[in-house]
């Protein structure tokens, strides 16, 4: 029974598998053609319902198009508005640099001086700064703020409100700690400093001098295409999940990749320009403690470019700079997974850019979710039989103590246990971000399914083969 259930998922697996890709260096400039053919590669290969994307170079655009199709069957297109998640906090920071230039926030005095109604139960709070908020060397981290508190806000207002009983991991300026409420304080100290709502204040002063028409914060103002999560190699529409905070500092903007080009060509220090030569270098420049800058870092593997990715659940997104050539590039998905292929595209763009043959990409999410299939399949057979043999086991069993038959019966259980820590598990692989079971039936919705099966035929075989034992005992 196993290896049929083996052999068909891998028939059903090599459906969903698709061959990578690989495409020659260009032998000149890139070109529109040249992106247009890599990217619509990349969409085949890595099997996303649909992507959009952007070059840029100096201050022009080089391409902007849309591949696949949304959630309603019609096609992407390089002005269909999606979330871009963490990308939003370039924007937040470019809001807070705005108003830096104009006197109205400081970068080094304390967000407390600043921001009227911003107490933490940890009396270190009010030494953290403005630039430590955007630097993410705070202090805060998601283990020592309410989280679960925090997503029923209803107001950037309310939420700083709700942070009275927050610590700090650290003291201000020693450690960075990535966490979203550095952003969502940031951008209630732009509401408060300018008088505004902080989406009114990016429309009127970061989307609108840019030309940005398809950007907001709200979904109230430009409605996203609604994203994909991949079940098993199945792209599954999904709604958002609930509990976020609508115009947020850390994950807020929808845009287009048509607009995205406008905002990489002022990130370059080309076209019109929303801040001094100085804040532009700010924004870009490394804390003294950590390479992430203010929404930007360098990119792990090449340090000349400036990157940040996005993940909302339903949506990937990752945009990347590079000073030096002028080129600017951004890729998004209306979907998310266990695999983030935005990252991957953006880096054969990147070495297009430069001449370069870009890396296969494509087969990592359909690989890694065919082998989590196969663990499915494998254990959902293993707790079958488990069951079936049951009074079997009992009457092997049935003269043996009860130590014996515990020690037997304890790796039965360890799925179940690693199901139960589940959240707490991935929360410490994600360096502490606090990850609910919500979220975790979303972009990692194969891993939970797979992780559930396990469970369930271990405490299944467990608990008939503790019934049956009884029943052997007893009527001996």
């Amino acid at each position: 029974m196993l290896r049929l259930l083996s052999i068909l998922a891998i028939v059903a697996g090599l459906g969903v598998v698709a061959l990578p890709v690989s495409q020659a260096a260009p032998a000149g400039p890139l070109t529109p053609a040249v992106i247009d053919d890599y990217l619509e590669a990349a969409l085949d290969s890595t099997g996303l319902p649909g992507l959009s994307a952007v070059v840029t170079q100096g201050d022009r655009v080089v391409h902007a198009g849309g591949y696949g199709h949304d959630s309603g069957g019609g096609p992407v297109t390089a002005d269909t508005p999606m979330r871009i998640a963490s990308l939003s906090k370039s924007f937040t920071s470019t809001a807070v640099m705005i108003l830096v230039d104009e006197g109205r926030i400081s970068l080094d005095r304390t967000v407390s001086e600043q921001l009227p109604g911003f107490t933490a139960a940890d009396a270190r709070a009010a030494e953290v700064t403005v630039r430590q908020l955007l630097n993410q060397t705070s202090g805060l981290t998601d283990s020592t703020v309410d989280i679960g508190r925090l997503q029923g806000a209803t107001s950037l207002a309310d939420y700083v409100s709700r942070l009275d009983t927050a610590a700090l991991a650290t003291d201000p300026g020693t450690r960075f700690k990535y966490c979203n409420v550095n952003y969502n304080l940031a951008a209630r100290l732009v509401e408060v400093a300018s008088g505004q709502n902080f989406g009114t204040f990016l429309a009127q002063r970061v989307f609108g001098p840019l030309g940005m028409t398809d950007s907001a914060v709200s979904a109230e103002n430009i409605a996203p295409a609604e994203g994909y999560n991949s079940i098993f190699g199945a792209w599954v529409s999904r709604p958002e999940l609930p509990g976020f905070l609508e115009g947020s500092g850390s994950g807020g903007v929808i845009t287009s990749a048509a607009d995205l080009g406008k905002w990489l060509i002022a990130q370059n220090g080309r076209g019109p320009q929303l801040l001094s030569p100085a804040a532009l270098a700010t924004t870009h420049t490394p804390s003294p403690v950590d390479e992430y800058a203010m929404g930007w870092a360098p990119e792990d593997s090449d340090p000349t470019l400036l990157v940040h990715s996005g993940n909302l659940f339903t949506y990937t997104a990752f945009q990347a700079i590079d000073p030096a050539t002028g080129y600017g590039f951004a890729v998004l998905a209306n979907s998310a997974a266990l695999h983030d292929d935005t990252y991957d595209i953006v880096k054969g763009l990147v070495a297009l850019s430069r001449g370069q043959t870009p890396a296969e990409i494509g087969g990592q999410r359909q690989i890694f979710e065919l082998v989590l299939a196969l663990i499915a399949l494998g254990t959902l057979g293993l707790g079958v039989l488990g069951v079936l043999r049951s009074r079997r086991w009992a009457q092997r069993c049935a003269a043996r103590s009860w130590w014996r038959i515990t020690l037997r019966l304890l790796p039965l259980a360890i799925p179940l246990l690693l199901f139960a820590a589940y959240p707490q598990i991935i929360s410490a692989i994600t360096g502490g971000r606090t990850v609910t079971w919500s979220q975790l039936t979303y972009f990692a919705a194969p891993l939970s399914i797979a992780l559930l099966v396990a469970a369930l035929a271990g405490a299944s075989t467990a608990v008939l083969r503790m019934v049956r034992l009884r029943s052997v005992r007893s009527a001996g």
